[in-house]
């Protein structure tokens, strides 16, 4: 293997493989990074078994073609510390290490072969479909932060997909929050599809997206989903699991509709939140014609209160909550004001934006 090429062509491919290769590996080959060279199309991949990144880019000069594997971060980290416009020419020796040549610097990694380089298994793709990029940025940006982290019931730990004919919807949650979107299709599939990302893929998956028109193609199989956009594939294993049926937690029948601005409450709760205890982050909201109170205390004696002016005519209501959960919500959405709907202080309260989004989200009251 023997090529030349631009440092900006070769960086950015780099970063964004190296997102998934993890720092500590059971193989040591999943540290690397595989290049292929082919006629002038240098690929690169980058795996930690679970989710795989190939970027392609065309090389300035191709000499010889190969494969080969190198360590991921040392290769970043040597073209970022390169001059801004430098060439860089990468040469494979006859003892299998790789230089890397460029002005008067010389670099010499360590290489492992190609052959050990673990392959995303081929299998049949069951169905597909296209969608501007933008959108599914937009709809894993509104519903990711509810993924579970490290919950045992693994099926959490991710978020589900669901494709109809006409619509596609991802819904995520921990079990105490519920975080939800449908998008309208157009060319869906008959029967109602249910898979679950698990939560790295659905972060790499969220970096690769710019906000264009430009469309996404989506493949789904039995076991793995890849989305192609323009130089780069990317590859996720699917969570074998059952997802829970989210129509069960979507609260029913609430009575008490408030409406109120987002930043303000978003700000409210934020500083009462400050005064919250640090292990269950509890607050307690208050209701009553045209305000909502918030209060918050600590094991400390400490109190903060907040109140807020909202739109609300109707019964008195007393409910507590983890307030992060509220504060996340508030975050997300992007309209001036929300509308919260209650029913009892035992019930989930259902938040969604006054108008424009499609988002709905769920928070579990707390008993204070």
């Amino acid at each position: 293997m023997h090529f030349v090429i631009s440092r900006e062509a070769l960086l950015k491919p780099l970063q964004t493989v190296c997102g998934v290769v993890e720092r500590r590996q059971t193989l040591p080959v999943l540290s690397n990074v595989l290049m292929i060279l082919k006629d002038s199309e240098l690929s690169l991949t980058g795996t930690d078994l679970e989710v795989e990144l190939v970027a392609r880019v065309t090389v300035d000069e191709a000499m010889q073609p190969g494969e080969i594997t190198v360590p991921a971060r040392k290769l970043l980290d040597i073209c970022k510390s390169l001059a801004d416009q430098a060439s860089i020419e990468l040469t494979m020796l006859a003892d299998g290490r790789l230089t890397l040549k460029s002005g008067r610097s010389r670099f010499t990694l360590a290489t492992l072969p190609a052959a050990e380089f673990p392959n995303v298994e081929e299998e049949s793709d069951t169905f597909s479909l296209s969608l501007p990029q933008s959108k599914l940025r937009e709809l894993l940006e509104n519903t990711s932060f509810a993924m579970a982290q490290q919950d045992v019931r693994y099926y959490l730990n991710g978020m589900l997909f669901e494709v109809a004919s006409d619509y596609l919807r991802v819904v995520a949650t921990d079990g105490h929050r519920l975080a939800m979107e449908t998008l309208t299709i157009e060319k869906g599939i008959d029967e109602v599809q249910q898979l679950i990302l698990p939560r790295k893929g659905i972060m790499e998956l969220a970096r690769l997206l710019s906000n264009d028109e430009e469309d996404i193609d989506l493949t789904f199989g039995q076991n793995h989903i890849r989305a192609r956009v323009p130089a780069i594939t990317f590859t996720s294993k699917l969570v074998d699991g059952k997802f829970p049926d989210y129509n069960r937690v979507l609260p029913k029948g609430g009575n008490k509709v408030v409406i109120g601005n987002c930043q303000e409450l978003r700000d409210a709760f934020a500083r009462a939140s400050i005064l919250s205890n640090e292990k269950y982050r509890g607050v307690r909201v208050l209701l009553s014609s045209g305000e909502l109170k918030i209060l918050a205390n600590n094991p400390e004696q400490e109190e903060a209160e907040e109140v807020v002016s909202v739109d609300y005519e109707g019964e008195s209501l007393e409910i507590g909550f983890n307030v992060s959960y509220l504060i996340d919500v508030l975050s997300t959405l992007t309209s001036e004001r929300v509308r919260i709907t209650l029913s009892d202080p035992n019930s989930s309260a259902l938040l969604e934006a006054e108008e424009g989004s499609e988002a709905l989200y769920v928070v579990m009251p707390m008993r204070l």
